[in-house]
Protein backbone atom coordinates (compact mmCIF):
# COMPACT_ATOMS: atom_id res chain seq x y z
CA UNK A 1 0.00 0.00 0.00
CA UNK A 2 1.68 3.37 -0.95
CA UNK A 3 2.19 6.21 1.69
CA UNK A 4 -0.24 9.31 0.90
CA UNK A 5 1.80 12.45 0.82
CA UNK A 6 2.16 13.80 4.29
CA UNK A 7 1.06 17.68 4.55
CA UNK A 8 2.04 20.20 7.38
CA UNK A 9 -0.76 21.78 8.84
CA UNK A 10 -0.23 25.46 10.05
CA UNK A 11 -2.54 27.47 12.51
CA UNK A 12 -3.41 30.61 11.18
CA UNK A 13 -1.10 32.22 13.88
CA UNK A 14 1.60 30.45 12.84
CA UNK A 15 1.15 31.86 9.07
CA UNK A 16 0.61 35.50 10.81
CA UNK A 17 3.99 35.15 12.03
CA UNK A 18 5.31 33.56 9.11
CA UNK A 19 4.71 36.56 7.16
CA UNK A 20 5.54 39.23 9.48
CA UNK A 21 8.97 37.49 9.52
CA UNK A 22 8.90 37.54 5.79
CA UNK A 23 7.96 40.89 5.10
CA UNK A 24 10.11 42.34 8.02
CA UNK A 25 13.33 41.21 5.39
CA UNK A 26 13.82 37.98 6.55
CA UNK A 27 14.54 35.46 3.54
CA UNK A 28 11.90 32.92 2.35
CA UNK A 29 14.29 29.83 3.08
CA UNK A 30 15.03 30.93 6.56
CA UNK A 31 11.13 31.65 7.62
CA UNK A 32 10.65 28.20 6.10
CA UNK A 33 12.94 26.41 8.25
CA UNK A 34 12.48 28.59 11.45
CA UNK A 35 8.59 27.72 11.19
CA UNK A 36 8.72 24.34 9.38
CA UNK A 37 6.10 25.35 6.72
CA UNK A 38 8.17 24.50 3.32
CA UNK A 39 9.48 27.27 1.23
CA UNK A 40 6.89 26.04 -1.03
CA UNK A 41 3.89 26.39 0.71
CA UNK A 42 4.88 30.10 1.83
CA UNK A 43 5.29 31.33 -1.56
CA UNK A 44 2.13 30.26 -2.26
CA UNK A 45 0.66 32.12 0.23
CA UNK A 46 2.37 34.75 -0.42
CA UNK A 47 1.12 34.74 -4.01
CA UNK A 48 -2.77 33.99 -2.41
CA UNK A 49 -2.57 36.89 0.32
CA UNK A 50 -0.22 39.57 -1.00
CA UNK A 51 2.41 39.83 1.20
CA UNK A 52 4.66 42.48 0.46
CA UNK A 53 7.65 43.76 1.57
CA UNK A 54 8.63 48.03 1.78
CA UNK A 55 10.47 49.37 -0.84
CA UNK A 56 14.04 49.11 0.14
CA UNK A 57 15.35 52.97 0.63
CA UNK A 58 18.49 54.07 -1.06
CA UNK A 59 21.23 54.83 0.59
CA UNK A 60 23.44 57.73 0.38
CA UNK A 61 25.15 58.41 -2.91
CA UNK A 62 29.15 57.85 -2.63
CA UNK A 63 30.85 61.27 -3.19
CA UNK A 64 33.34 61.50 -6.26
CA UNK A 65 36.44 61.54 -3.90
CA UNK A 66 35.33 58.32 -2.50
CA UNK A 67 33.71 57.60 1.19
CA UNK A 68 37.46 57.18 2.61
CA UNK A 69 38.53 61.24 1.48
CA UNK A 70 35.18 62.18 1.99
CA UNK A 71 34.95 61.09 5.89
CA UNK A 72 38.46 62.17 6.28
CA UNK A 73 38.04 65.77 4.99
CA UNK A 74 34.56 66.15 7.24
CA UNK A 75 36.53 64.82 10.42
CA UNK A 76 39.56 67.32 9.83
CA UNK A 77 37.08 69.97 9.18
CA UNK A 78 35.31 68.96 12.86
CA UNK A 79 38.32 69.01 14.44
CA UNK A 80 39.20 72.61 13.26
CA UNK A 81 35.85 73.59 14.10
CA UNK A 82 36.56 72.21 17.58
CA UNK A 83 40.38 73.27 18.17
CA UNK A 84 38.19 77.03 17.41
CA UNK A 85 35.79 76.43 19.80
CA UNK A 86 38.82 74.98 22.56
CA UNK A 87 41.24 77.81 21.87
CA UNK A 88 38.07 80.58 22.35
CA UNK A 89 36.81 78.64 25.59
CA UNK A 90 40.30 79.16 27.11
CA UNK A 91 40.76 82.66 25.95
CA UNK A 92 37.00 83.49 28.04
CA UNK A 93 37.51 81.78 30.57
CA UNK A 94 41.55 83.35 30.69
CA UNK A 95 39.66 86.66 30.62
CA UNK A 96 37.02 85.71 33.21
CA UNK A 97 39.64 86.15 35.31
CA UNK A 98 40.91 90.12 34.75
CA UNK A 99 38.36 92.44 35.49
CA UNK A 100 39.73 95.09 33.42
CA UNK A 101 39.21 92.04 30.31
CA UNK A 102 42.30 93.70 29.14
CA UNK A 103 42.59 90.22 26.88
CA UNK A 104 39.03 89.47 26.13
CA UNK A 105 38.26 89.12 22.55
CA UNK A 106 36.49 91.88 21.22
CA UNK A 107 33.25 90.51 20.36
CA UNK A 108 33.01 88.72 23.57
CA UNK A 109 33.38 91.55 26.29
CA UNK A 110 29.75 92.18 26.04
CA UNK A 111 29.20 88.61 27.23
CA UNK A 112 32.06 88.24 30.05
CA UNK A 113 30.38 91.28 31.57
CA UNK A 114 26.62 89.35 31.16
CA UNK A 115 28.25 86.02 32.70
CA UNK A 116 30.08 88.25 35.41
CA UNK A 117 27.12 89.89 36.81
CA UNK A 118 24.87 86.94 36.12
CA UNK A 119 27.28 84.32 38.14
CA UNK A 120 29.29 86.69 40.63
CA UNK A 121 26.34 89.06 41.29
CA UNK A 122 25.89 92.26 41.50
CA UNK A 123 29.45 93.53 43.68
CA UNK A 124 30.97 91.77 40.46
CA UNK A 125 28.63 94.32 38.03
CA UNK A 126 29.59 97.34 40.37
CA UNK A 127 33.40 96.76 40.11
CA UNK A 128 33.15 95.65 36.06
CA UNK A 129 31.47 99.27 35.91
CA UNK A 130 34.23 101.29 37.98
CA UNK A 131 37.09 99.35 35.78
CA UNK A 132 35.62 100.52 32.24
CA UNK A 133 35.33 104.07 33.36
CA UNK A 134 38.39 103.89 35.05
CA UNK A 135 40.37 102.32 31.93
CA UNK A 136 37.84 105.06 29.99
CA UNK A 137 36.31 102.68 27.44
CA UNK A 138 34.17 103.87 25.24
CA UNK A 139 31.07 101.31 26.42
CA UNK A 140 31.56 102.56 30.21
CA UNK A 141 28.19 104.28 29.91
CA UNK A 142 26.35 102.72 27.37
CA UNK A 143 26.30 98.96 28.87
CA UNK A 144 25.08 100.09 32.06
CA UNK A 145 21.80 102.29 32.84
CA UNK A 146 21.26 105.21 34.88
CA UNK A 147 20.52 103.25 38.30
CA UNK A 148 24.13 100.94 37.59
CA UNK A 149 22.46 97.97 36.16
CA UNK A 150 24.20 95.91 33.79
CA UNK A 151 22.05 95.77 30.58
CA UNK A 152 20.84 92.70 28.78
CA UNK A 153 23.46 91.02 26.47
CA UNK A 154 21.25 91.64 23.39
CA UNK A 155 21.25 95.22 23.95
CA UNK A 156 25.28 95.07 24.88
CA UNK A 157 25.95 93.51 22.03
CA UNK A 158 24.19 95.90 20.04
CA UNK A 159 25.95 98.83 21.65
CA UNK A 160 29.40 97.02 20.58
CA UNK A 161 28.09 97.29 17.17
CA UNK A 162 27.05 100.93 17.48
CA UNK A 163 30.20 101.88 18.92
CA UNK A 164 32.25 100.08 16.61
CA UNK A 165 30.55 100.25 13.76
CA UNK A 166 33.45 99.64 10.69
CA UNK A 167 34.71 96.43 12.84
CA UNK A 168 31.25 95.07 13.40
CA UNK A 169 30.54 95.75 9.13
CA UNK A 170 33.67 93.65 8.75
CA UNK A 171 33.44 91.32 11.35
CA UNK A 172 29.57 90.26 10.19
CA UNK A 173 30.12 90.63 6.43
CA UNK A 174 27.23 93.94 6.10
CA UNK A 175 28.84 96.14 2.74
CA UNK A 176 29.10 99.81 3.15
CA UNK A 177 25.92 101.29 2.01
CA UNK A 178 23.80 99.54 4.35
CA UNK A 179 22.14 101.10 7.23
CA UNK A 180 23.69 100.08 10.36
CA UNK A 181 21.26 101.63 12.59
CA UNK A 182 18.36 99.77 10.97
CA UNK A 183 19.94 96.60 11.51
CA UNK A 184 20.61 97.29 15.19
CA UNK A 185 17.30 98.44 15.78
CA UNK A 186 15.67 95.55 14.16
CA UNK A 187 17.61 92.80 16.30
CA UNK A 188 16.91 95.05 19.64
CA UNK A 189 13.10 94.78 18.68
CA UNK A 190 13.52 90.91 18.16
CA UNK A 191 16.09 90.45 20.77
CA UNK A 192 14.09 90.81 24.09
CA UNK A 193 10.65 92.52 23.75
CA UNK A 194 11.46 93.21 27.64
CA UNK A 195 14.07 95.58 26.47
CA UNK A 196 12.47 98.55 27.13
CA UNK A 197 10.35 98.54 30.20
CA UNK A 198 7.11 100.51 29.74
CA UNK A 199 7.46 103.69 30.85
CA UNK A 200 11.55 104.06 29.68
CA UNK A 201 13.17 104.66 26.38
CA UNK A 202 16.86 103.95 25.60
CA UNK A 203 16.11 104.07 21.99
CA UNK A 204 19.00 107.49 21.64
CA UNK A 205 21.59 104.71 22.72
CA UNK A 206 20.75 103.08 18.87
CA UNK A 207 20.89 105.91 17.08
CA UNK A 208 24.05 105.83 14.73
Amino acid sequence: MSQGIHRKIRSDAVWAEVRKAWEDGETARSVARRYDVGVHALWKRREAEGWTRPEPKAGPVEPAEGWGAYVQTRRDAFEARLADARALAECLVEAMKDERLMRAPHWHIPWLYRWRADHLGPEAAARDRERAVEMGYVWAEAFWDEDGALRPLHRLDAEMARLHPQEWRRAVGVPEGVEVGLLLSLREKVGDPRACPEGRSDEGLHQP
